[in-house]
């Protein structure tokens, strides 16, 4: 009964039911805490935000990321095939040639790269007159490379200024050799005087690239090909094969005349080789027959009446033929002979 009143006293009240359970708020325990007071002291341990730390963190990191980025910046990598010139308020400083990382000071210092390796460039076609007053068209190449940046910075200012300047002297240094060439001596590959001028036009150009200091340098120059103008092409190559068809007839007439004196030398030697054979012939047929007589004359001797018998047969060799009609005397020895009488 007692249970149920309790139940009844306690009905809906919460809060009293534990202040019942627990006992008064004044004897509560010290490790308890209540809600509201929890509260009180968590709002208690936030500490306020620190606006000028925040900013000091701030202004630490963006210095130190400003500072990496300007490093970053004013790093510079030279390769093997470049120069790296470095400027300063616009006038050259240094260049490196060198490959490796360098450095450059911030903001006064600019860096501008230039090719190190040997460069072609391709000249216009230029016309000249040669000594014999013949207008031809030229191409032209050269291979050059840069050899001082600075030079060539300081007196050209850029590499198309420096190429310019290049193209000028070599056409005014073929201008003046070529000049001094007729058009046949130009145009013949065979001629010693062509093979020679490309080594003077590079050498002069040198020369004068070297006396104003442009910090260039022509390796090699070329004629790669020689035109004539199309308004006077076609007469030249008229005149051109008219003068090799004279040049063909006066080969083909040097010829003649040389094959005929060839040939009169020859039927000369024949005749005077023949000569000589016949004489030298006649003497051994001479010699011969002299013999022949000297052996006769001496096997006969021995029988006279043979050799007059062997005499008067070989005459009838010579005089009686087939229709031969002989009239001798009956006692002709002749006809005794040819009768058969030989008493």
């Amino acid at each position: 009964m007692s249970n149920n009143n309790n139940n009844n006293q306690f009905d809906g009240d919460l809060e009293k039911f534990i202040k019942a359970l627990f006992g008064n708020k004044n004897k509560k325990d010290k490790n308890v805490v209540d809600i509201k007071d929890a509260k009180v002291i968590k709002e208690k341990s936030k500490k306020p935000i620190n606006g000028r730390q925040f900013a000091k963190s701030a202004i630490i990191f963006t210095a130190i990321f400003a500072v990496i980025v300007i490093l970053l910046a004013n790093i510079y990598i030279v390769k093997e095939n470049e120069y790296r010139v470095v400027r300063q308020f616009g006038e050259v400083v240094k260049y490196e040639n060198e490959p490796g990382i360098n450095f450059k000071v911030p903001f006064i210092q600019s860096v501008t790269t230039l090719p190190k390796n040997l460069m072609t460039y391709d000249m216009t076609e230029e016309e000249i007159n040669t000594l014999d007053k013949k207008r031809i068209i030229i191409d032209n190449y050269a291979v050059w490379r840069v050899t001082d940046p600075k030079a060539l910075i300081s007196n050209a200012g850029t590499l198309v200024n420096a190429e310019s300047r290049m193209e000028e002297f070599i056409y005014s240094v073929i201008r003046t050799e070529l000049g001094q060439l007729n058009y046949d001596d130009i145009i013949n590959d065979e001629n010693s005087s062509r093979g020679s001028i490309n080594d003077k036009v590079t050498e002069r150009v040198n020369e004068l690239l070297g006396d104003g200091n442009f910090g260039i340098e022509v390796v090699d120059v070329r004629i790669r090909r020689t035109d004539l103008p199309e308004e006077n092409e076609q007469s030249v190559y008229t005149r051109m094969i008219s003068e090799r068809e004279s040049i063909a007839q006066k080969y083909l007439s040097e010829g003649d005349a040389e094959k005929n004196r060839i040939e009169a030398q020859t039927d000369r030697k024949v005749q005077e080789l023949i000569a000589t054979a016949e004489k030298e012939a006649a003497l051994i047929r001479a010699d011969g027959e002299s013999e022949a007589a000297k052996i006769y004359n001496r096997e006969f001797s021995k029988d006279p009446e043979f050799y007059s018998l062997y005499r008067t047969l070989e005459s009838y060799k010579k005089t009686i033929g087939d229709d031969t009609m002989i009239i001798l005397p009956s006692d002709s020895p002749y006809a005794k002979i040819l009768s058969g009488y030989l008493e």
